[in-house]
């Protein structure tokens, strides 16, 4: 840790706190602890750090080296993922064995252990160091469950100091005392009180664990300390010395639990055919997920809200030495790091950008902004306003591989399970016939009908129909028909009418909505019509009547300037002037 120990010194020249003579820690420097990493993968850890940029010169001279362009933009920034990166983990994991226990007269626990004391037995705990793989969702204030997988690792920390008696000494008898032996007996792993996991003791216990058929549970690390002194006592008897030896011994339980959510995804997919042999398939899940690949080499994809961050828990930023007479809080050498899911301002997203599926509709939660539950430090572009939770996405593209659908978790590892389709998750989309028409019109307002009706056998389209519901989120999506600005929906005649007063060209619209919605299903059509008043006779007598009226002054005025012209013209002059 020679190391971790030189960057925690230079971090110290910065941040030491003159209050509390405490050093505030930061992150190791990318590049001065590998840890199964690059220095390109340690620099986008660290998401929970000040981000006080220093430029390449000063980075230089401080360092006497220089830094990799990814290093260079975490300097100032946090790095994002589209997915849940291995980092967080491969750090973790490796960091995890540079965590050392005190000792039998020392205890090291990190500032959020609870502690336990028994009559030998002090400052001991058990306190959980990371589950893995795991990611930290933020969905809204006051709610960022853990979401941890099926199957994976918790790792905790366990530590205690002994007391050991002071020795005494009363006439002729003395009393000693002195530790044979300590340890921690037993680890355990419990799910809501049941032991899951058991094994053999240790101060940094790894416990492998598989969950099934859970949904929220609480994990709890538990261990057995136990202690045996031996006590002697001397008794001085002048000719001889009487010896006494008993011994003592004293077991204490210390726990720690966690709130987590297992994640274990099934993901339920729906169907279209296009007209033009365009694929639709729409994938929905009831809790985050990242998004799904459409062939089999991943090329095509979509993803919804989501994207992520690691940082790491900076609760063991420092830890605690306590001894029998002090304590001192000292750098962690170990620090784990997490993965974290957010809202993205960018929003659902399908790949190819240009030519890749076409996402044409999301459903899911509404939900306040979670930014209040990320903590400081943290710059990112998540969204500063309600958001949908994309618990559902459909997508229109050109090419989709059913056999190669692939669903992704927000969990590392952690793909659906696709539940196989039932009969009604299957549409047939078909071509609507939609006309428009001038019905009536005079010189002030028209009439347009409207009508809307399958191109296959004739049948009315009815927009209006209230029983209509979306299969999925229980919305209704009966579609809709847009025209000169107006949002209209056609009866059970599949017809709809709309008075305009203005001239000009109108196209009406038919917008189906989501297929999921409707049986049979059909893709949007246009129609125009053209309408102004002159197209009819009255129009047109309406129109030479507003002509002449506007046109009168003018006559007048003609006729009184000619009439001028007479009583002041050149005639009359010359006439007066011989």
């Amino acid at each position: 840790m020679k190391q971790r120990e030189l960057s925690v010194l230079m971090a110290a020249l910065f941040v030491t706190s003159l209050v509390t003579g405490l050093v505030t820690a930061s992150p190791p420097r990318p590049g001065t602890e590998g840890n199964g990493l690059t220095e390109n993968e340690s620099a986008t850890l660290w998401s929970r750090d000040a981000d006080n940029y220093i430029s390449q010169e000063e980075y230089q001279q401080r360092y006497g080296e220089s830094r990799t362009a990814m290093h260079q933009l975490a300097n100032g920034t946090d790095i994002t993922f589209t997915r849940p990166t291995t980092t967080a983990a491969t750090w973790t994991r490796n960091d995890f064995a540079d965590l050392e226990a005190g000792g039998s007269d020392t205890s090291v626990h990190p500032r959020h252990a609870s502690l336990e004391d028994g009559v030998f037995i002090e400052d001991a705990h058990a306190t959980v160091f990371a589950v893995q793989p795991s990611t930290r969702g933020h969905l809204e204030s006051g709610e960022s469950p853990l979401y941890i997988a099926p199957n994976g690792t918790m790792r905790g920390f366990v530590d205690y100091r002994v007391r050991v008696p002071n020795g005494s000494s009363s006439g002729n008898t003395t009393i000693e005392w002195s530790l044979t032996s300590s340890e921690v007996e037993e680890v355990r792993l419990q799910k809501d009180g049941e032991t899951i996991v058991e094994r053999d003791g240790s101060h940094t216990p790894a416990l492998d664990y598989q969950i099934e058929d859970d949904w929220s549970t609480n994990l709890t690390l538990e261990a057995e300390i136990s202690v045996r002194l031996k006590k002697t006592t001397r008794i001085d008897r002048g000719d001889e010395t009487d010896v006494e030896i008993t011994y003592r011994t004293e077991s204490l339980n210390v726990s720690d639990s966690i709130a987590v959510e297992i994640y274990d995804l099934s993901a339920y997919p729906y169907y279209a055919e296009y007209p033009n042999g365009d694929a639709g398939v729409a994938i929905f899940q009831s809790r985050p997920w990242q998004g799904y690949t459409l062939t089999e080499n991943g090329s095509a994809r979509v993803r919804g809200v989501w994207r992520f961050y690691t940082a790491r828990n900076t609760n063991w930023d420092t830890l605690v030495r306590s001894n029998r007479t002090d304590s001192a809080t000292v750098e962690s050498d170990a620090i784990p790091v997490y993965v974290h899911a957010y809202p993205s301002r960018i929003g659902p997203r399908a790949e190819p950008v240009r030519d890749g599926p076409e996402i044409i509709d999301t459903w899911g939660t509404d939900r306040p902004s979670p930014d209040g539950t990320l903590g400081e430090d943290i710059n990112i572009d998540i969204v500063n306003q309600s958001y949908t939770t994309t618990y559902g996405v459909a997508v229109r593209a050109e090419n989709v591989d059913r056999d190669a659908l692939q669903v992704a978790g927000i969990v590392r590892g952690v793909n659906a399970s696709i539940v196989a389709p039932d009969a009604g998750s299957e549409r047939q989309l078909r071509r609507s016939n939609l006309t428009v028409e001038v019905l009536q019109q005079n010189e002030s307002q028209a009439t347009l009908r409207i009508e809307l009706r399958d191109n296959e056998t004739g049948a009315p389209i009815v927009l209006s129909d209230p029983d209509r519901r979306y299969p999925i989120g229980g919305n209704t999506r009966n579609g809709y028909i847009t025209v000169a600005e107006q949002r209209v929906e056609t009866n059970a005649s599949g017809v709809a009418i709309v008075t305009i007063d203005e001239p000009g060209i109108y196209t009406a619209r038919y917008h189906p909505g989501s297929w999921l919605g409707h049986d049979p299903a059909y893709v949007s059509a246009t129609a125009t019509a053209r309408w102004h008043p002159l197209g009819t006779i009255d129009g047109w007598f309406a129109f030479i009547f507003e002509v002449g009226w506007q046109l009168i002054p003018f006559f007048v005025m003609f006729y009184a300037g000619k009439r001028l012209l007479r009583m002041l013209g050149p005639e009359d002059i010359f006439q007066r002037n011989p």
